[in-house]
């Protein structure tokens, strides 16, 4: 029995090992490092970042960190923005499924004046698969997660993936 829990622990994390380096990997391809990276851990532990979300309104429906804001990829509206975080030094995390969106989105605020912009390493699937809660539009703590498409949500370790 002590044989088949140690296999089933070895394999688990070597499966998680496997993932992170696909993320990475991922992020290395896709992203320009011009939005400074916070890692889940550093974000959980502070107290007053203010959190976008840069997903499609569908995604952010589905569920969202906790008291986020949705600003959109496609739809993002800078004035919108401006009226919701007028203080150009408001430290703020932007998200998206893994990190790539919200660059894009950190880099408008950039743009924009705001001075004190991360993005969330790994986004929400990281987030999800280090065991944060996630939440639906009621605010209630939920385990769906929008899996974007099949590929990227082979990144998505846990929670339940949602691709509608």
């Amino acid at each position: 029995m002590k044989t088949i829990s140690f296999i089933s622990i070895f394999f688990s994390c070597v499966a998680s090992m496997v993932a992170q380096k696909k993320m990475d990997r991922t992020l290395r391809v896709f992203n320009n490092g011009t939005v400074p990276y916070i890692q889940v851990s550093e974000a959980v532990a502070k107290d007053s970042l203010v959190f976008l979300d840069t997903r499609k309104l569908e995604e952010f429906k589905i569920s969202h960190l906790e008291q986020a804001l949705w600003v959109g990829y496609d739809q993002f509206d800078a004035q919108h923005l401006q009226n919701a975080i007028p203080n150009l030094n408001t430290p703020i995390v932007v998200y998206c499924s893994i990190g790539v969106r919200s660059e894009d989105i950190g880099e408008r605020l950039q743009e924009m004046g705001y001075t004190n912009i991360q993005n969330l390493y790994g986004g929400i699937f990281k987030w999800k698969n280090l065991g944060y809660p996630v939440f639906d539009t009621e605010g209630n703590e939920t385990e769906k997660v929008h899996a974007y498409n099949r590929l990227w949500g082979r990144l998505l370790e846990k929670g339940e993936k949602i691709y509608e």
